[in-house]
């Protein structure tokens, strides 16, 4: 039954930062915002869909019940910097990478220490929320499968930072 409550309460913060992610989309194209990265963006989804699916699966053959009451925690510490890094964006934060002449970049709050805290939290989230019910090898595929992921999205993310418009 937790693990039941704890997918669902993931599922529905993923469609929440979609949802997010949207309403920002449509303020980013009024704005005259670029979107660049569309070809690698449908893997990122996909490889996030599948990682949905390979919890409840394994959690399905192999759980047990039990969890990690520290991982939970330590969980919700994660979101909550996830907060600060949308909340410090603003209309700015989105799941695709747009960039709209004319704005300088945001270097403040996390920021200010890390040029891409999101993509630390997603790498701690792709392993903390498998081992909250003791799902080892949905851990180990997607941490490599994101390490992949995450390495084509940085350097494409990086271009755009550093393009001059």
């Amino acid at each position: 039954m937790a693990f039941l409550f704890f997918i669902s309460f993931i599922i529905l913060l993923r469609i929440g930062e979609l949802a997010v992610a949207r309403r920002n989309e449509k303020w980013l194209l009024q704005q005259g915002a670029v979107e660049y990265g569309q070809r690698h963006y449908p893997f990122i989804v996909g490889l996030h869909v599948l990682f949905i699916l390979s919890l409840i699966l394994e959690y399905w053959v192999r759980g047990d019940g039990s969890y990690s009451r520290v991982l939970l925690v330590l969980l919700f510490v994660l979101l909550a910097c996830k907060v600060w890094v949308i909340s410090t964006l603003g209309k700015f934060w989105n799941t695709k990478i747009y960039r709209v002449r004319n704005f300088p970049l945001v270097r403040t709050g996390p920021y200010k220490y890390i040029k891409h805290p999101n993509y630390l939290i997603v790498i701690a989230e792709i392993a903390i929320i498998p081992l909250i019910f003791h799902l080892y090898y949905t851990v180990v595929i997607f941490t490599v499968l994101n390490g992949i992921m995450l390495a084509i999205r940085i350097r494409e993310e990086n271009k755009v930072l550093t393009a001059t418009f």
